[in-house]
């Protein structure tokens, strides 16, 4: 990686209108600074993605590297540069502005300013001329604090920094924040360097990055998210976890990533295995501009996508080709949770202490202080064979109740007061300490609704016809439009699962976890759309718990050949 690492040390004041930011902040030369230099192949793949190729005119385009280091990006880029203008019969004069490389650190700088001199040198050109551009195209600067005008660059290029910002000392890293409101919460520093990037750029310009992957999938991340799918195409995601892409071993999960200013269209998805190297690489490039929407190899597996992912909600990972078939069952099938259906989900109630809100004692409070509660033991028949457990409800009509009016609930919950007053709910609403974390839904108890348990290998949705509340456990499902038997058989498929599967971290033991904001990534067809004699084979099929079936009926509805298993 040719980006670095700040630490305490040798102060370092570096001028704004030079690149660089008007404070002074702490900067260790000595220590570590996070530099592990990028494959000369991985740096090549990018740049060729990217469109940074000597065939195009150069020297009138602008291309930024932000994190030089040594030079790993930027002497491929002038190689480029060199020999762009030999073939149009340019002189160096002419690419004066082509590039701008920063590093925060002098030494790297210094360093990089040398590699070029190197490649001009080496290419030709005197030493003074050369000694001079190198000085121009590198600054020693802070990339994230610098001025960088109205931007409108064509391409920013390179590998920035893989840093928690809480790494960071204190001043510099509220001076990022300020500068990239996209940094939240834990954020990596290369959230900064992205959205900079980003917004550096001109239409239709290009970031060509290899960098950590999380900030597509964790919750720090979804401001960029949001960024880039409010203004820019992703082109290109090339994951390479297990790939040796850097002269030394680094546990990052990089990926090649590829944004253009421009209106979303296709996108090259691709994960490559260990043994991804420099051949499989010129393979996947040749693939990336054929009419081959698959490549599958013992080396890497890419598909092309109609489309990106939405805004600022987790962009899912895994097999290409199914990514590939979510993004397009996304674009032509409406999200299970619609009001145009009446259609919703939600979780069960969570009291914060269950050893004192979940009973099977009906002579413990005022019986109408009892309300039936489904718990995920209940389902694992396929049907809700209630157990017997009541939850003590302090709830009526989605109102509190005045215990004053409940004296055996009142002394109830009075006995146990220490262990319900000592929960965050409680003390952060002491005057209405009782309550359960979760207020209870008024009507759902009675309505007809699908469960399904939160933690198991396969979606297991189960009919409730009215008789229990679910637990937290369980996240229902209701409608106002859709039979739920017809709707419990698609969702028992596997193409109904393999949303969940897409967006959802498989947890240990091979269980996925079936939650409200994974079954909302559900795609549906609309209610009407599927004929009676489907819909009778979803109802058995949903009655059988006949999960095959139901699989090969919902795939002719949604128009799912296959689907590629991980």
């Amino acid at each position: 990686m040719s980006g670095t690492r700040l630490a305490s040390g040798r102060q370092m004041s570096l001028d704004l209108d030079e690149g660089a930011c008007t404070e002074v902040f702490q900067i260790d030369e000595s220590g570590q600074h996070g530099e592990v230099f990028t494959r000369r192949w991985v740096v090549e793949l990018i740049l060729d993605l990217a469109g940074f190729t000597a065939d195009r005119d150069l020297a009138t385009m602008v291309a930024v590297e932000p994190s030089c280091g040594a030079g790993a990006f930027l002497v491929p880029m002038v190689e480029r540069l060199i020999e762009s203008c030999r073939l149009r019969g340019r002189s160096l004069d002419e690419a004066s502005l082509a590039l701008r490389a920063f590093d925060l650190l002098p030494v790297n700088a210094e360093l990089a300013q040398k590699a070029v001199v190197k490649v001009l040198t080496d290419d030709g050109v005197e030493l003074a001329l050369a000694t001079d551009t190198a000085a121009s195209w590198v600054r020693c600067g802070d990339f994230l604090l610098t001025d960088h005008g109205d931007g409108g660059v064509d391409f920013v290029l390179g590998n920035p920094p893989y840093i928690r910002l809480e790494d960071v000392p204190a001043a510099r890293g509220a001076a990022y924040r300020r500068a990239c409101p996209t940094m939240r919460g834990r954020s990596d520093i290369f959230v900064g360097f992205i959205e900079t990037g980003l917004r550096l750029l001109a239409p239709e310009g290009v970031l060509g990055f290899i960098v950590a992957d999380r900030w597509m999938h964790n919750q720090y991340g979804a401001g960029l998210r949001d960024l880039v799918s409010t203004d820019f195409a992703v082109e290109a995601v090339v994951s390479m976890h297990d790939v040796a892409a850097f002269e030394e071993p680094v546990s990052a999960y990089p990926a090649v990533t590829i944004i253009r200013r421009s209106p979303q269209s296709t996108a090259v998805l691709a994960n490559a295995k260990k043994s991804f190297g420099e051949k499989d690489a010129r393979a996947l490039l040749k693939w990336s501009g054929s009419r081959s929407k698959r490549l599958s190899s013992p080396s890497v597996s890419a598909a092309k996508l109609a489309t990106w992912f939405d805004a600022s909600a987790s962009w899912p990972s895994g097999d290409p080709a199914n990514l590939a078939l979510v993004a397009d069952l996304e674009r032509r099938f409406q999200p299970l949770e619609s009001r145009a259906t009446g259609t919703r989900v939600g979780i069960g109630v969570a009291s914060g202490v269950d050893e004192v809100y979940l009973t099977k004692d009906t002579s413990l409070v005022e019986a109408d202080r009892l309300l039936p509660l489904l718990m995920t033991r209940d389902t694992n028949d396929g049907t809700s064979d209630w157990g017997g457990t009541y939850l003590v409800n302090p709830w009526q009509d989605g109102r509190l109740v005045n215990l004053a009016e409940f004296p055996r609930l009142r002394a109830y919950l009075e006995s146990h007061a220490v262990s319900v007053k000592g929960r965050h709910v409680a003390r952060t609403n002491p005057d209405r300490w009782f309550r359960t974390i979760d207020r209870v839904e008024p009507g759902l108890l009675e309505r007809e609704k699908l469960v399904i348990p939160e933690l198991k290998a396969f979606i297991q949705p189960v009919l409730d016809s009215g008789q229990t509340y679910p637990h937290h456990g369980l996240y229902f499902v209701t409608s106002d439009q859709w039979d739920l038997e017809v709707l419990g058989g698609l969702l028992l498929s596997d193409v109904a699962e393999l949303f969940v599967a897409t967006y959802c971290v498989k947890m240990r033991g091979g269980c996925y976890r079936f939650q409200a904001q994974y079954l909302r990534r559900i795609r549906v067809p609309e209610p009407r759309a599927i004929g009676k004699r489907d819909q009778a084979a979803l109802r058995r099929a949903f009655g059988a718990r006949d999960r095959g079936t139901a699989s090969a009926i919902a795939r002719r509805l949604y128009g799912v050949e296959d689907l590629a298993r991980s």
